[in-house]
């Protein structure tokens, strides 16, 4: 493994306590995205819900994205050996 390759998954180490919380808000978001939009539509039968499903979609695959991101994390914390203290 190149110096850079090791500094990139160091990196990816390090976050991997940020994407589990990205991802957690996202999902939080859509589901408050999903009951606001369905109370509008509740509301006035003429909503367009459409467009803004696909916005809930949007939102939904993000935070899919940023738990496989935890995911590898957690997978390349178990493969690198712990970094000595000496640099």
């Amino acid at each position: 493994m190149t110096e850079s390759e090791e500094a990139f998954a160091r990196r990816a180490i390090r976050r991997k306590g940020l994407f589990l919380k990205l991802s957690v808000a996202s999902l939080i978001v859509a589901a408050g995205l999903a009951v606001l939009y369905s109370t509008f539509w509740w509301r006035d039968r003429s909503y367009p819900v459409g467009p803004r499903a696909v916005i809930i979609l949007l939102i939904l695959l993000n935070a899919r994205q940023n738990l496989r991101q935890y995911r590898y994390g957690g997978v390349l914390e178990q493969l690198l050996p712990p970094k000595s203290s000496s640099r």
